[in-house]
């Protein structure tokens, strides 16, 4: 499931990014989709390939990784993003929800990191929009 109001377009300075063409409220779950699970040995050549970008760590002890479909690879990393996702393992989907209110055509953001409290440096080089800087204080 995808929300009708969600779409793809350029991002500034990051490629392809998830937009909206509507306000969301906090806490509305905009998108569900299926992952792909990679084994540990297939996460070892994921890891050697373009394609590195696009996973996401998978199982309790993060062992594996997922291929998620739908739009989930494509929204773009802040350290203060107005999105979460949540796994669920059992059912092999990955979800989007929203931690505040999104205004119409705002870009959609996740964490990376995976906790939306976690800074830690992610693996390319993230320029902190002002909103982060502040929070870095």
């Amino acid at each position: 499931m995808i929300k009708p109001y969600l779409y793809i377009d350029k991002s500034k300075g990051r490629g392809r990014g998830v937009y909206t063409k509507e306000r969301i409220p906090a806490g509305t779950r905009i998108e569900t989709s299926p992952v792909l699970v990679l084994s540990y040995d297939d996460t070892e050549i994921v890891d050697k390939t373009k394609l590195h970008n696009y996973i996401f760590l998978w199982g309790v002890r993060e062992t594996r990784s997922c291929i998620a479909l739908g739009f989930c690879s494509i929204y773009n990393h802040e350290y203060n993003p107005n999105c979460i996702y949540e796994m669920d393992f059992e059912a092999e989907t990955m979800s989007i929800i929203t931690r505040r209110d999104i205004k119409k055509g705002e870009e959609l953001f996740i964490n990376y990191n995976g906790d939306v409290e976690d800074d830690s440096p992610v693996w390319f080089d993230m320029k902190r929009n002002k909103e982060n800087q502040a929070k870095a204080k």
